[in-house]
């Protein structure tokens, strides 16, 4: 195990950077002053942040993906802890069968998703709605609402629900004051990467969006077809520091390892 320990590190190492590398070449291109995509060596600008917040298109694509991913994450979680309470509490029938269901998301392309949404919502009339945008995503981002909550749900220790029952709690009161506050870590990380993989989703998203209800990554999608200039990497940096923000503030509230593990 120590001879394998540095080569083990430079391993992990190569591929960390060979991860992280293509997002920090355009974090520093978003700050180049030139008109190409470039990496600043002398001159930096903020020239191109100034012309996303000046370009009204990219601005409400950000509103309707900061929309589209609170309610999408906001209603995935909510279905997912009720699946997760049932499946693991309770010997219900067919119980790996519905497990798989609400994970199944994960296996299917986002692009055979996307066709089926559109043939779907084109049956039932309801193509260019944001309500049926919503329930889209959150079809596809349950699974990680689920996942996390359902860690967090494995060795529970129910004695504490035992006794608030046994001196006169409901259901309702044990659910919202007992079990949410101790699994709360779990939620909170689970409803966190739904808004994110919400924010982010475009192969599903560019098939039933509208004119009206763009978001943000359909919108740079679209810009990118017509044009490639530094202000795609400072639309891209702008995401990657949000992401990077609400992942240190979920680790300065929680800790990462309570989240991603399921400790309570």
């Amino acid at each position: 195990m120590q001879k394998n320990g540095p080569i083990a590190l430079l391993f992990h190492t190569l591929v960390m950077a060979f991860m992280l590398a293509p997002l920090l070449i355009v974090c520093l291109a978003a700050f180049s002053p030139a008109e190409t995509l470039s990496v600043p060596t002398g001159n930096w600008s903020l020239r191109w942040f100034r012309q996303v917040f000046r370009h009204p298109d990219f601005m409400q694509a950000f509103y309707n993906s900061l929309a589209l991913a609170t309610a999408a994450a906001t209603l995935s979680t909510a279905l997912a802890m009720a699946a997760a309470l049932a499946i693991v509490r309770y010997p219900i029938a067919g119980r790996s069968w519905l497990q798989g269901l609400f994970l199944s998301p994960l296996i299917i392309p986002h692009l055979v998703l996307g066709v089926a949404m559109l043939r779907m919502l084109s049956l039932l009339g309801g193509q260019g709605s944001f309500g049926w945008l919503i329930l889209a995503h959150a079809l596809v981002v349950t699974p990680y609402t689920m996942r996390l909550i359902m860690a967090a749900l494995v060795g529970f220790d129910r004695s504490v629900e035992q006794a608030a029952q046994s001196l006169g709690a409901n259901g309702k009161v044990v659910l919202l004051r007992m079990t949410l506050p101790m699994i709360l870590p779990g939620v909170t990380g689970g409803w966190l990467l739904a808004f994110i993989n919400s924010f982010d989703e475009l192969s599903m998203s560019i098939f039933v969006v509208s004119p009206s209800t763009v978001t943000l990554p359909v919108r740079m999608y679209m810009y990118a077809t017509e044009s490639l200039d530094p202000m795609m990497a400072a639309v891209s940096a702008l995401i990657v520091f949000l992401t990077l923000g609400l992942m240190l503030l979920l680790d300065w509230i929680y800790g990462l390892d309570r989240v991603l593990i399921g400790k309570h």
